[in-house]
């Protein structure tokens, strides 16, 4: 049985910077992000804060999707957020309940 997948994007408390990642575990990454426990580019941007999410049947479909997005312009994951999140909330609350 293969294993589901997230594609993500989040952000910081300005909205200035934006990181696409993929994980078969959403709820525990972004916690990850929340709490700095990895290091690397969203702890050094302080990018905690989950805007928009997808979800995939098996996690090879959502790392094509991750790889898709990362090769897109800053404007085109701008209006994919906002299609969804108009208000850039944070979404962290939506996915642990």
């Amino acid at each position: 049985m293969e294993k589901q997948g997230y594609v993500y994007i989040i952000t910081n408390k300005n909205d200035s910077t934006l990181y696409v990642g993929v994980t078969s575990d959403l709820v525990k990454r972004i916690w990850e992000h929340k709490n700095h426990v990895v290091e690397g580019f969203s702890k050094r941007y302080n990018l905690e804060k989950l805007i928009y999410f997808e979800s995939f049947e098996d996690i090879e479909q959502a790392i094509l999707r991750e790889k898709y997005l990362k090769g897109k312009k800053r404007e085109y994951k701008i209006a994919l957020i906002e299609d969804s999140n108009k208000e850039w909330k944070d979404l962290y609350n939506d996915i642990i309940s």
